[in-house]
């Protein structure tokens, strides 16, 4: 039961970045307890909500904000690129501002409005050291020694990234769930299967750590991007096709950058009935 909440409940906003979807909860006036199982319950696409993630927008001290992510199995999450962007767009409509700094596990993130109703976000340098990664043991990350040689790259989060003739005929669902746990992953990892469709433009499908199969993912789609560049499959600037829509990402000398669009689709208030059910 959840007894630290006022009686008129617990507001809460959903978004979405190219329908990899989140609950975003705005507590930059207080802390409201957030249980494993009141997230678990908040996930639950039929008696809840339901998000690939979860979003806890937090007094930022010297930056904007301070952000925490919660997996949709209750598993905190270092960094979520497409939730980053989304509520990076919320603050810039709030305050009129078109550059932000947001804190997270991750570190310290720039975003900026790019125009055209879309938002950038600065992921950071990726990281492709074994024990950054981090993987169980030394070997190198530009192939591992998995069935289909993939490359590993943190992002603030594992991600494993296989280069495939075609994304489409993969079966996501059972590959995905093999590789999140696979013994050379320590924290498990987010998997991606990604095909060369044209210059510097690729094709890829995503499996989520603690998540499962979602239409996108902002932090995979970086790893993604930097795997093919240093593979030599594309430049360093590409065009990711999604599921659930298009991102463009740019590994540049300061980090890597990450484009797209972002909808805020409504606000809300989860009840006392609710909460109290938990």
């Amino acid at each position: 039961m959840v007894t630290q909440i006022g009686t008129s409940g617990l507001p809460f906003m959903k978004m979405h970045g190219l329908g990899n979807d989140f609950v975003v909860m705005d507590q930059r006036a207080g802390d409201a307890p957030l249980s494993e199982a009141l997230i678990a319950a908040i996930a639950d696409r039929h008696q809840g909500v339901g998000f690939d993630q979860l979003a806890v927008i937090l007094p930022g001290g010297n930056a904007d904000a301070r952000l925490v992510f919660y997996n949709s199995d209750g598993s905190v999450s270092a960094t979520c690129g497409n939730a980053t962007r989304c509520i990076a767009r919320h603050l810039m409509d709030e305050t009129g501002q078109t550059r932000l700094t947001l804190t997270t596990e991750r570190g310290t993130l720039i975003a900026e409005d790019a125009g055209d109703g879309l938002t950038r976000v600065n992921m950071g340098a990726p990281l492709l050291a074994w024990d950054e990664i981090p993987l169980a043991h030394q070997m190198d990350t530009l192939e591992l020694p998995i069935e289909g040689t993939p490359t590993a790259t943190g992002m603030g989060n594992p991600h494993c990234t296989f280069f495939v003739e075609d994304a489409e005929a993969v079966d996501l669902a059972t590959r995905g769930a093999e590789i999140e746990h696979h013994p050379l992953f320590p924290q498990r990892t987010n998997v991606q299967f990604a095909s060369l469709i044209g210059p510097d433009h690729l094709r890829m499908r995503v499996w989520e750590r603690g998540v499962g199969v979602t239409m996108a993912s902002g932090s995979s789609s970086c790893a993604t991007a930097v795997a093919a560049a240093r593979r030599g499959l594309t430049g360093r600037n590409v065009r990711i096709d999604l599921d659930g829509g298009t991102l463009w990402i740019d590994w540049r000398d300061d980090g890597v950058w990450m484009t797209g669009p972002t909808t805020h689709v409504f606000s809300g208030t989860f009840t006392r009935e609710f909460l109290d059910s938990v």
